[in-house]
């Protein structure tokens, strides 16, 4: 179902899924859940139909962090070093790889739950910055001004400039 899928210790880490285009909107969530290369999960395929809405002709679905859970709460509290840093840098592939990169910022309010995610975010935006990319976000931002997550979203949103406060 998805061309590229790259994930690391039995599945139970993924770093990429995507369906190839020429233009394709980079989503960066929270954390993968169940969805695989043979087929999505519900913010999977929340963030298809809201690429093919606003013109993408592909996405790339990536994550602050790359260990699977249904529930980010219950994610280790300690984060494991390889996993982040690998993550870390398969985004900066993914976004250097692109001509005018378009991301989606969609992790939602949870990003505070756990340092790493903070803490990947900021990373991010600092590692990012050179590529120039459009960070973007779907609806208003959180009472506490977190981009909201894929799950939390109304298809008449329109994808609005995203300013990271990093």
């Amino acid at each position: 179902m998805f061309d590229i899928y790259h994930s690391d210790n039995g599945d139970r880490w993924r770093y990429t899924l995507d369906r190839s285009g020429s233009r394709p909107l980079l989503a960066i969530g929270l954390n993968p859940s169940t969805a695989t290369q043979e087929r999505a999960d519900p913010t999977v395929a929340r963030v298809q139909r809201v690429a093919e809405l606003h013109g993408f002709d592909g996405f790339v679905m990536l994550n602050l962090y790359p260990v699977r859970a249904t529930d980010y709460r219950t994610l280790p509290a300690k984060v494991n070093a390889a996993a982040f840093e690998r993550n870390l840098q398969v985004i900066e592939e993914i976004v250097n790889q692109q001509e005018r990169p378009t991301i989606w910022a969609t992790w939602g309010q949870p990003v505070v739950h756990h340092a790493y995610f903070l803490r990947a975010r900021d990373s991010l935006y600092e590692r990012l910055g050179k590529y120039a990319p459009d960070w973007r976000r779907l609806g208003s931002l959180t009472a506490t001004g977190h981009p909201r997550h894929a799950s939390r979203l109304d298809y008449s949103w329109e994808l609005e400039r995203f300013v990271p406060d990093a």
